[in-house]
């Protein structure tokens, strides 16, 4: 059978959206099938023809002619390093850049003429993940010397040159505007000759997950007395807990480990941060904070029967959908939970494995994304605390297992 044509796929996108880690979903899902993929990333070029130190934000500089002419040479040899690809036996070659301007993207078209070129143009305009983009960004060898802060304001600086060049992509024949946060095609425009559609569009629109490990906290305070709410510590039995499922994860590279606000979470994860220490990210988000109970908070179950009778038979009704006065329910959490996990799964980018710290009814909501379970089942989802939920989630394989640590 003959091989569909060749193509190409160019990036467009400010720095810190989320092309990179596209660009690699494509590779790793569509080589499976024996497409032959390979990445062309203008940064690497860069790195590799220039030995100095190119993190200072000047070298992105539009007004600065002289970088501008090397940041052009950097971009033709990636494109014929792209075309030497597709002329030997590649399938796809993926253009890895921002690709902003619309000079650029004439110069592409013009070097590329050979092959279909597909414009995936990746936007997220929320600005607490930008912010935490550009701190995993920063991260990189490039701003090793440089402090925190000032790395940080060099790559911001750097978004704004090329914030300022923005052109979006309207005048291209071939184009999928992405939002990398949902995975969610806001617009497309695409011919009947880009070979690969199909399965492209299906790997941009989903999830991601080769290894998302799910733990609920282990007993805290409030457990034992049968309270709900709060904010409170770990039992000695707890971080006994706490110390064994570190012990269970060692030689488990763990990346980042993402956890609620609370106290609980944050003593639950300590024992894997101390023994990971410069290896691992922990991010706490409010998204994975336990149900806000309310008028309930702190109160056990007993005494929410005794002295609310019609709350509590109202909640026993109607579990799901059920609000704690001044609080929430699961219905009304679904929303927040929801962008935790996405959130998670973008700045987690292509880790092998992510590991979530999070409460019992927020793991249930977690778990509902993934086991399709009805609305009125989620609130009865058993989560244990010496165990936890190993999740894949790829398009070639689902796995889910409740393992013991």
């Amino acid at each position: 059978m003959a091989r569909p044509r060749k193509l190409y796929i160019a990036m467009v996108g400010l720095p810190a959206m989320g092309k990179s880690t596209i660009a690699a979903k494509i590779k790793e899902n569509l080589e499976k099938d024996d497409i032959k993929v390979g990445i062309f990333n203008n940064g690497d070029v860069r790195r590799r023809m220039i030995p100095g130190n190119t993190s200072h934000p000047g070298f992105y500089d539009p007004s600065n002619a002289q970088a501008v002419a090397l940041r052009e040479r950097i971009a033709a040899v990636n494109f014929a390093e792209a075309k030497a690809f597709l002329s030997a036996d590649g399938d796809i070659a993926i253009l890895d850049a921002t690709n902003v301007s619309r000079k650029r993207r004439e110069t592409l078209r013009e070097q590329l003429p050979n092959h279909p070129v597909l414009f995936v143009e990746c936007i997220n305009d929320d600005p607490e993940l930008l912010a935490l983009s550009v701190a995993r960004k920063t991260r990189l060898p490039e701003f090793a010397d440089l402090s925190e802060a000032e790395a940080k304001a060099s790559f911001v600086t750097r978004i704004g040159y090329y914030r300022h060049i923005y052109e979006p992509p309207h005048e291209v024949r071939d184009l999928v505007r992405l939002d990398t946060l949902n995975n969610r095609i806001l617009a497309e425009h695409v011919s009947g000759d880009v070979p690969y559609y199909g399965r492209i569009r299906d790997l941009l629109m989903s999830d991601w997950i080769k290894n998302l490990f799910l733990v609920r906290h282990a007993e805290s305070e409030y457990n034992v007395k049968d309270r709900v709410g709060g904010n409170a510590s770990l039992t000695e039995k707890g971080r006994r807990q706490a110390w064994a499922l570190s012990r269970h994860f060692i030689g488990t590279p763990l990346p980042y480990i993402f956890t609620s606000t609370l106290t609980r979470t944050l003593e639950m994860a300590e024992p894997l941060l101390e023994t990971r220490k410069g290896t691992t990210i922990h991010h706490a988000f409010p998204e994975f904070d336990e149900i806000a109970v309310g008028a309930c908070e702190g109160m056990s179950y007993a005494e929410i029967e005794r002295d609310m009778p019609d709350l509590f038979a109202a909640r026993a009704r109607n579990k799901y959908n059920f609000v704690y006065p001044g609080g929430e329910g699961y219905a009304t959490m679904a929303g927040r939970v929801y962008r935790g996990i996405k959130k998670a799964i973008y700045l987690s980018g292509n880790s092998e494995h992510i590991m979530i710290i999070g409460h019992q009814a927020v793991n249930r909501m977690i778990l509902s994304d993934f086991l399709f379970r009805r609305a009125e089942d989620v609130p009865y989802i058993f989560i244990p605390q010496d165990k936890y939920f190993h999740i894949v989630s790829t398009q070639t394989k689902k796995l889910f297992e409740l393992r013991k640590y």
